[in-house]
């Protein structure tokens, strides 16, 4: 919790004054209670009669004083406490937001996206209570049942002390009770998470529910956990009940024992009955915030647990570091190096994917990456950009380690086509322009041009201002591809790598993908995973990846020749379109 409210410490000036505000209301609160005494023994007689009319205006002053000094105190901390809440949990958000972004690959293969969206909504919700709302209770609270204890201890101290050493009565309730609300809350948040991954999955693979007619078994899924969610807060519910009745009962045990002590003091003339009035008053007026704390420990444990939650994501450390000295990258001028590569995935197995990879990749030539599915074609080609970093070996850009050159740098060299192509729910302008978001509309259409999908654009309802839906579901999936390489050409990264780009199209948004390729590929270095003999014959040398090894490396012929070539394996077994033609290019040479 501390360091949640170290959150707050850029905003301390408006804490204090909002600080001040409940101190101006906590002492203007005693202040009313206080002139109980005078009204009854100054003012009232038996008979109804004011006693002093000059007392009597003094004292109706001081009502409109302090009434009004304690609304002011109200206002102004509550809405002071809920502006440094607000930024405090805007600062977090953000905060929570940029660190995930930041993450490696690897930490989103552990993470689902249900779970972190839980993190970023349901946690910082409970944040959010505390931080704007609780917290000025706490405080005010606070502050008030101090301002009332000065009083007591004012007008009697030795029945206020008697009083106040009563406190371990409740006190010892409310930490008992906060530490079982902390355990219970945990678990709500947890289960909330996972309704909320259980959420994200069936609305994202909302077409296979249909397919499968599947809306029973998701809706019953989500049922059961919705139930678990239920009986989880059902409990901290009851045991946020408990705390009032349990408060107002102890509270009455004090309140006679004033009474009794009361009329033996007035009895023997110690004590006015003004005194007792104000004395009661006092004591009557701390119930409420003694109440409202039992209610604010309760809510901060809640958000303890919450905080917990979201300061475990914020304490990950991204397995990719961009090093202290780590140097921008410049124009790729000679080629890209894979040295005696290897690579495991963080997940407890260890096992490694790649091993020992070599070969080099001259600069402006094309390579094209086969081999079996779970060969270790993708992750090859993820360690470029660094999504992951390599356990072994090295990776080398114009011969300099890519763990020496600036993340941004790097990944600003490097435009990505995958098979899965990602687009936002945006106009198809700002897709194509995600990467070049200064880009003018000239560039845009010029790229989109290249890519055959200006002529598709144009058609659309508002054409380059269209809204395209989430990941783009209101096109087809060639249009996509297409979008995706407009973006990849606006960007005119040196260094290129598509991932099965083609694997998913028709024979007729394949001819234009291809086109499109080729005008990609030009005085670029490139990467291409493809299950195309159109794409693959295009290379300046195919890379044969077989059980996490480099088995083979050549042109399309030079492999064929080959006696018992892997490659040739591959080709026999029809994992290639063999009737795409595309003649080779030579403008480089791939070695081992």
């Amino acid at each position: 919790m501390l360091r949640l409210y170290g959150y707050a410490r850029p905003y301390r000036l408006r804490f204090g004054a909002a600080v001040g505000a409940m101190a101006l209301y906590g002492l203007a609160s005693a202040g009313l209670l206080w002139l109980l005494q005078p009204i009854f023994d100054d003012l009232l007689i038996a008979e109804g009669m004011l006693r002093d009319n000059e007392r009597f205006w003094q004292v109706a002053i001081a009502i409109q004083v302090f009434t009004v000094s304690k609304g002011a105190g109200a206002y102004l901390s509550a809405y002071l406490m809920t502006d440094v809440g607000q930024r405090v949990v805007r600062d977090l958000r953000e905060g929570l937001f940029r660190h995930i972004l930041d993450q490696s690959a690897g930490f989103f293969a552990h993470h689902t996206t249900g779970g972190l969206m839980s993190r970023m909504s349901n946690d910082i919700l409970r944040i959010q209570q505390v931080v704007s709302e609780t917290m000025g209770d706490l405080l005010r609270e606070s502050i008030t049942v101090l301002a009332l204890a000065g009083l007591l201890i004012y007008i009697d101290a030795r029945l206020a002390l008697v009083m106040i050493s009563c406190a371990p009565l409740f006190v010892y309730p409310l930490v008992r009770l906060g530490k079982r609300v902390r355990r219970t809350t945990h678990r709500s948040q947890e289960a909330l998470e996972e309704l909320s991954h259980v959420t994200a999955e069936a609305f994202t693979g909302h077409r296979i529910v249909k397919a499968f007619s599947a809306e029973a078994f998701e809706a019953q899924r989500f049922g059961r956990l919705s139930q678990a969610v239920y009986r989880i807060t059902m409990k901290v519910a009851s045991t946020l009940s408990v705390l009032p009745p349990l408060m107002e009962w102890i509270g009455s045990l004090g309140l006679v024992g004033v009474i009794w002590y009361g009329s033996v003091r007035i009895g023997s003339g110690a004590m006015t009955t003004g005194d007792f009035m104000a004395f009661g008053g006092a004591l009557m007026a701390m119930y409420q915030p003694i109440k409202r704390l039992s209610r604010v420990n309760a809510n901060m444990q809640q958000a303890r647990a919450a905080s917990e939650r979201v300061f475990d994501v914020m304490d990950t450390n991204s397995e990719v570091r961009e090093r202290p000295d780590a140097q921008p990258i410049s124009t790729l001028r000679s080629g890209i190096t894979f040295r005696d590569v290897s690579f495991a995935y963080n997940d407890g197995d260890r096992s490694e994917v790649l091993n020992g990879i070599s070969f080099y990749v001259p600069a402006g030539c094309v390579a094209a990456i086969v081999g079996l599915s779970g060969a270790g074609k993708s992750t090859l080609v993820n360690l470029v950009p660094r999504f992951y970093d390599v356990t072994g070996g090295a990776i080398l850009l114009d011969g300099v380690d890519i763990r020496d050159v600036t993340l941004g740098s790097l990944r600003a060299s490097i435009g990505i086509v995958t098979q899965e192509t990602i687009l936002f729910d945006d106009t198809v302008a700002h897709n194509i322009a995600y990467a070049s978001p200064d880009a003018d509309r000239a560039a845009i259409e010029a790229a989109a041009r290249a890519a055959h999908a200006h002529e598709f654009i144009e058609q659309l309802p508002k054409g380059y201002g269209t809204l395209i839906g989430e990941r783009g579901q209101r096109l087809s999936g060639g249009q996509r591809q297409r979008l995706a390489i407009a973006r990849a050409l606006l960007r005119n990264a040196p260094i290129l790598i598509l991932d099965e780009a083609t694997s998913s199209l028709d024979a007729e948004s394949e001819l234009l993908v291809q086109d499109a390729l080729a005008r990609l590929f030009e005085d670029r270095t490139s990467f291409v995973i493809a299950h195309r003999l159109s794409t693959v014959r295009r290379a300046d040398a195919i890379i044969v990846v077989d059980n996490g090894r480099v088995v083979e490396i050549g042109r399309h012929e030079e492999l064929l020749a080959k006696p018992d070539s892997h490659y040739g394996r591959l080709y026999a077994k029809q994992l290639f379109d063999r009737s795409a033609e595309t003649a080779p290019t030579t403008s480089g040479t791939v070695v081992a």
